[in-house]
């Protein structure tokens, strides 16, 4: 279709690009810095932002920077789940078979996470489905007690929700845990541009697909939302493609978004 129209090795917008073709920009670079600081001191860290803005995106970056052999980490999104079926996910991803009842979760996961290997770290996406007693399971795995605590690291990444949710008096210990805090937001105008050539360039194609003013007008429509200049930028080279046009300009942002309703 519109790839060897374009001279396009690849979709240049998938939903799920490899990773070394996400972008790192500067919200990346700052938010890979607090990371880092996060994994030396700290047992909690939060990651909010609205849909689309590239949360998930990030938390690949970071899982993939991961010292090898040093932390094991242990993703989850599906966390529309009861608080028990939380646990059960955990001990899986752990390698063990889950046993019945929180309190033998609970004795089982302790026991895992204390016989592996370094630490574990728990990246929980999606974090905002997570219902009130699962956060309150987590903040115990994570309290010290009076003995040592576990070898446990959670990372909490989902939209704006899960701020508010922490803001409940029922998770005021947890709240005083976080070690860094980091918000996502939309991209500014320049890094739409280079989010756009970025993307272009690295399926091959030339940057100049896209003019100044094209790139301009899809940041203005996507409010800089990542997921929604993927859905504009594809939509405009289709429609390109169909209208038999080399580049993309400004024109063809405006049709194309006169078919959108946002």
């Amino acid at each position: 279709m519109f790839f060897t129209h374009f001279h396009l090795t690849e979709h240049p917008f998938a939903e799920n690009p490899k990773t070394g073709a996400l972008l790192c920009d500067e919200r990346f670079e700052n938010a890979l810095d607090r990371l880092r600081f996060f994994q030396q001191a700290g047992n909690l860290a939060l990651i909010v932002g609205q849909t689309g803005t590239g949360k998930s995106s990030l938390l690949r970056i970071y899982k993939q920077s991961l010292p090898k052999n040093r932390r094991r980490p242990v993703y989850l999104h599906l966390t529309h789940v009861g608080p028990n079926a939380l646990l059960r996910m955990i001990v899986a991803q752990l390698g063990e078979s889950p046993k019945l009842g929180k309190d033998r979760l609970f004795l089982q996961l302790a026991d895992r996470l204390e016989k592996t290997d370094g630490e574990t770290l728990l990246i929980i996406d999606e974090a905002h489905l997570l219902p009130s007693p699962a956060l309150t399971d987590l903040r115990l795995l994570i309290s010290a007690g009076i003995d040592a605590a576990l070898p446990l690291k959670v990372v909490l990444c989902g939209q704006d929700p899960l701020a508010a949710l922490l803001k409940r008096s029922a998770h005021a210990d947890l709240k005083t845990r976080i070690c860094v805090r980091i918000r996502l937001n939309p991209l500014s105008p320049a890094q739409t541009t280079a989010y756009i050539d970025h993307r272009i360039g690295v399926a091959g194609g030339s940057t100049k697909i896209f003019d100044a003013e094209s790139k301009a007008l899809i940041h203005d429509f996507s409010g800089g939302v990542c997921r929604q200049i993927n859905n504009i930028a594809t939509a405009c080279l289709v429609h390109a493609y169909d209208k038999k046009l080399k580049f993309v300009n400004e024109n063809v942002v405006n049709e194309i978004m006169s078919e959108f309703h946002f």
